[in-house]
């Protein structure tokens, strides 16, 4: 996808002679390349590389060996290192290099429990100010993970679970509260991918997401609130349960994604 962005120049040049579907396509390349910056785009593919596994917890990054699978210069990659690290994926250290980040079972049962606390709040808030679009909206999410449950499709549940959250926290209307949430998530990436493996872990969670839906609609702010918080605490058990087989549950987070038929 970057390699394709990265090529515009080439396709610029082929405009005129190209056939309408293919000029949509170029125009659309050229599109994200104007409304994002190289490293942004960079960013991105790392950032989905990190959660979908690909580059499991540990794993040192390096700079030319991707600049080169992505064609890029190092230059892109290496700010793209530093966002990374903002949003607590990677780590830089000194004279050693970078990593994608690790996160001990301890620190990430104290994420779970801010975690838990911020949800709180953040359903609280959407059930006093959501609007019926965004009702719609997140009972839509809710759709995708009941579709992706059925078919047993880790990422594309992951994905919308990830949205669904990322979108009760932004009704609470607070840019820091945001950027502190997803920095959470993003340090919780290989845990909760580990507990969405666990057999019997989709249904229960969709469930679980239905009622913080119908709480939020049936405008219930407390209950809302509380819903999340327990969904949050759930999730941190369901963590200490995949410690009993640790290595097949990384292994299904990490690959298990593929859609079962």
């Amino acid at each position: 996808m970057l390699k394709a962005l990265t090529s515009t120049t080439r396709a610029q040049q082929k405009i005129e002679s190209a056939s309408p579907r293919t000029l949509a396509a170029s125009s659309a390349t050229i599109a994200v390349l104007q409304s994002n910056s190289l490293p942004a785009l960079v960013q991105r593919d790392l950032e989905r590389m990190i959660v979908a596994g690909e580059l499991p917890a540990g794993t040192k990054l390096n700079e030319t060996a991707l600049a080169q699978s992505l064609g890029v210069s190092r230059g892109p990659i290496r700010e793209a290192f530093r966002a990374l690290e903002e949003s607590g994926l990677v780590r830089l250290t000194k004279n050693r290099g970078v990593f994608v980040r690790q996160v001990s079972v301890e620190e990430a049962d104290e994420i779970y429990e801010l975690r838990a606390i911020l949800d709180e709040y953040a359903g609280r808030k959407a059930a006093q100010t959501a609007t019926r679009a965004n009702i719609a909206e997140l009972q839509a999410l809710v759709a995708r993970m009941d579709d992706a449950a059925a078919r047993v499709d880790l990422d594309a549940y992951h994905r919308a679970n990830v949205e669904f959250h990322d979108l009760l926290v932004k009704l609470a209307g607070n840019a820091k509260l945001l950027q502190t949430y997803r920095r959470l998530v993003n340090e919780l990436h290989l845990y909760r991918r580990a507990t969405l493996a666990q057999e019997g872990a989709l249904p229960v969670s969709t469930r679980e997401h239905h009622a913080i839906v119908e709480r939020i609609a049936a405008r219930q702010s407390i209950q809302a609130g509380r819903a999340l918080f327990e969904h949050a605490m759930g999730s941190r058990t369901r963590m200490h349960s995949v410690r009993s087989a640790p290595a097949a549950a990384l292994q299904a987070a990490a690959g298990s994604g593929r859609t079962k038929r």
